[in-house]
């Protein structure tokens, strides 16, 4: 089905509705390629894209049974596709601006001795968290956290595009979320773990 054939395709979703997981797995094979260069332009993680296409197939076989009155399977491939990807930028977006506050939180002097215990102990998981990464991520992240560089000032001193820059800074903004969230013993992050969930 090099060109787009409506007729064809609506068939499949007929036949999908029914439960075909043949008809599925063709439509999938038909869209993937396709829907992955989409997602990919927008969160330029290969990673990432991959499981929103993941995701969006999960959705189009866990809501087969509407499938019937679906006009332009296509458009409801990619709207759908569209909505994950939003969904992603946004969590990202969320993540990373509540890590930046997180961060900007530790560099504050507080008199109050249990605060300043807690900020010591925080401070602590965070580099303990950080010297895990390989050496190029710790690089990217203090170029980003502690000399202030924008994407593209760090992009042209380590030599990679800016787009591998953010994806970087992302994935190390991940790994310590996700540290930090199995970590309970300290109050300070505690309180900031209603930011994540």
């Amino acid at each position: 089905m090099a060109v787009y054939d409506l007729t064809a395709e609506k068939l499949l979703l007929k036949e999908i509705s029914d439960g075909n997981s043949l008809a599925f797995n063709k439509m999938f094979c038909l869209y993937r390629g396709k829907i992955l260069a989409f997602v990919d332009s927008f969160v330029h993680s290969k990673a990432d894209a991959e499981e929103i296409v993941q995701e969006t197939f999960l959705v189009i076989w866990q809501n087969r049974e509407k499938l019937l009155s679906i006009e332009h399977p296509r458009n409801y491939i990619y709207t759908i596709a569209r909505n994950k990807t939003y969904d992603y930028l946004s969590k990202v977006s969320r993540t990373e601006k509540t890590i930046n506050n997180a961060w900007v939180n530790t560099s504050i002097s507080l008199n109050n001795i249990d605060d300043q215990i807690n900020l010591k102990e925080s401070t602590l998981l965070i580099n303990r968290v950080l010297q895990t990464l390989s050496l190029q991520k710790q690089e990217i992240f203090n170029m980003s956290r502690y000399q202030h560089m924008s994407h593209e000032e760090i992009a042209e001193t380590v030599g990679l595009s800016k787009s591998r820059v953010k994806n970087v800074i992302v994935e190390v903004l991940k790994h310590l979320k996700y540290h930090i969230t199995k970590h309970n013993a300290a109050l300070f992050l505690l309180s900031l773990l209603k930011f994540f969930l």
